[in-house]
């Protein structure tokens, strides 16, 4: 029996969940799986696909994307005689009598997209199928497997928690001497709660900066810019765009903490990977950014913004918190690894196979 691996929708510029299929990956080689994708992987059987589906063509890729998932990909399967599907993220062929394990991240298209949103659309009447069809569901954090639960009344024996992890041979203390920057990493999506960051930031003494890491997004970006501009802040919010994987730990290292003021995660890598590198902790006591902070860094309440200017306020004026949760964070972050999360998914797709 083998298995196929569905990765059309890999990013050249990886985050989220390309991130997390390029480090599981590796881990699944022991079972010689057949891989559909627009790269070449090496070390592995790859049948290429066009790389118009990639996440890196927007709505329109997720479009083509969709419909080649279910025209396509079951012919594919047929082909290299596949005999169970794993996909990284909610997208399957749908009654053509496929085999698939799926992996869910979060339901934020649902928490937050609204009436008219293509990807709360798609959550709310194509991820139900999905999930009902699927042999099993793997998820990132108990908080998304209670969500599964709650919002599509599955049972609790169809999903198992697999938590991601880090490299941590890349994310790692520097022994850099820090720099007087709060430092922010994702997409500058609403529910990442920027505007309230930016608020916050506002009080702080002059001498300090805010660093906002990652792609800009023409819909989110601009009222950002805009507040900045409105509060004066133009030349302490310095606006990153996307930082390589190459440059991250450096830039990780220097920073007097990571700030997650999300309204919610399925997990929260930024924050796993910072605590690797010994960087102080901010965020959200929401969603799965308890799980994976635990007590190594300062949780919030995302709705108050001076709570969130508060947590800030206290690094800056308590060196000794400082350290303490430094020590506290490369502690926490030995609890995940790749290697583990591999052998988790491995197991499930052994059963299934």
């Amino acid at each position: 029996m083998s298995l196929a691996i569905n990765l059309s929708f890999l990013s050249k510029k990886p985050s989220g969940i390309s991130n997390y299929a390029i480090n599981l990956l590796p881990q699944l080689q022991q079972l010689s799986p057949q891989i559909f994708c627009y790269q070449d992987l090496a070390g592995f059987a790859c049948t290429p696909v066009l790389a118009e589906m990639s996440t890196d063509c927007g709505a329109k890729g997720h479009l083509k994307r969709l419909i080649w998932t279910q025209l396509e990909l079951p012919k594919l399967c047929q082909k290299v005689g596949a005999n169970l599907l794993f996909s990284p993220l909610p997208e399957a062929p749908l009654f053509t009598g496929c085999r698939f394990v799926v992996t869910v991240h979060d339901l934020i298209p649902l928490r937050f997209g609204g009436r008219f949103s293509r990807l709360g659309n798609y959550f709310r009447f194509v991820v139900p199928q999905v999930l009902a069809q699927a042999q099993h569901i793997l998820v990132n954090s108990e908080s998304t497997a209670n969500e599964l639960i709650e919002f599509f009344h599955l049972p609790a024996t169809k999903i198992t928690v697999t938590y991601l992890a880090y490299d941590s041979s890349h994310f790692r203390h520097l022994n850099l001497a820090r720099k007087n920057y709060f430092l922010y990493l994702g997409r500058h999506d609403r529910h990442k709660n920027l505007v309230s960051l930016i608020q916050a930031f506002a009080s702080l003494p002059l001498e300090y900066d805010l660093y906002l890491a990652g792609s800009r997004d023409r819909r989110y970006t601009p009222e950002l810019e805009k507040l900045v501009k409105d509060l004066n802040l133009e030349p302490r919010v310095k606006f990153l765009d996307y930082v390589s994987y190459e440059q991250l730990p450096a830039l990780i290292n220097q920073a007097i903490a990571l700030v997650l003021p999300s309204l919610w995660e399925g997990f929260g890598l930024p924050a796993l990977e910072s605590m690797g590198c010994g960087t102080p902790v901010i965020a959200s006591h929401l969603g799965a950014l308890p799980e994976v902070v635990g007590e190594a860094g300062i949780l919030i309440d995302p709705y108050r913004v001076e709570a969130i200017s508060e947590a800030m306020q206290s690094l800056i004026q308590d060196p000794h918190l400082n350290k303490d949760l430094q020590r506290l964070s490369l502690e926490q972050a030995k609890k995940f690894s790749w290697q583990k999360t591999g052998a988790e998914t491995v197991e499930v797709l052994n059963r299934l196979l």
